[in-house]
Parts: structure tokens; sequence; C-alpha cells
């Protein structure tokens, strides 16, 4: 009888060690603030996303805010133009204010390459 209650633990041990690993956090965190439905508002989210899929593969969480939707929220991280981009994860936090186009600015807080080249 033993013998059976100690097979029964030991199989609930590998059962629980069998279970499968909890999934990684996003590697880096984004915060995109913009100003209600306007096309530059669209702009930028649409570079942001390209930037989540392309260039980041997935790795990146981000969190869209219209300031006319959440004012407290626009005054507690003192944006005072959009779109403007935070960067909170990983540390330094990082702030790119404007429009979004130009890709070299975009892309260089990451440190990735776009097109073959490297840019810091």
């Amino acid at each position: 009888m033993t013998a059976a209650k100690k097979k029964k633990i030991v199989l609930g041990k590998r059962g629980a060690a069998k279970s499968p690993p909890a999934r990684p956090a996003p590697n880096y965190s984004l915060r995109l603030f913009v100003a209600g439905a306007t096309a530059r508002s669209s702009q930028a989210v649409l570079r942001v996303r390209e930037l989540c899929a392309t260039e980041l593969k997935g790795g990146g969480k981000l969190e869209v805010v219209d300031i006319y939707q959440q004012p407290a929220l626009a005054r507690a991280n003192q944006i005072v133009a959009t779109p403007t981009l935070i960067i909170k994860f990983p540390r330094p936090v990082r702030r790119l204010v404007g429009n979004l186009s130009n890709t070299t600015r975009l892309f260089g807080p990451f440190a990735v390459s776009t097109k073959g080249k490297t840019t810091v």
C-alpha cells in the first residue's frame, strides 16, 4: 500500500513539472499619445505598429492613448504635443515627439537595423 502512495506522489510531481512554461514578458513597453482620430494620429499609430511588427518582431507591447479620452493620463505623463511616443521599457525612459515619419529617428532608440544598416 505504501508503494502505491509513493507512486502517486511521484506521478503528481512529474505532472507538475510538465506544465507549459509561462510566456516571457515583451522586451519593449511603448505608450503612444495621440489627439483624436486625425490623419496624423492614424499615421503615427500605423508607423509604431509597423515598428513593433517588423523591427521588434512582436517583442513590444504598445498602448495607444487618446488625450481627449484620457486627459488625466496625458497630464500625468506631461504630454505637451502629439503624437508622442514614450519608450517605457527598457530603461532609460525615452520620448519621441512629432509625426514619427523619420524612420531613422524612430528606429534609432532601439539600436536595430533598418535596410541593412545599424542605426544608433
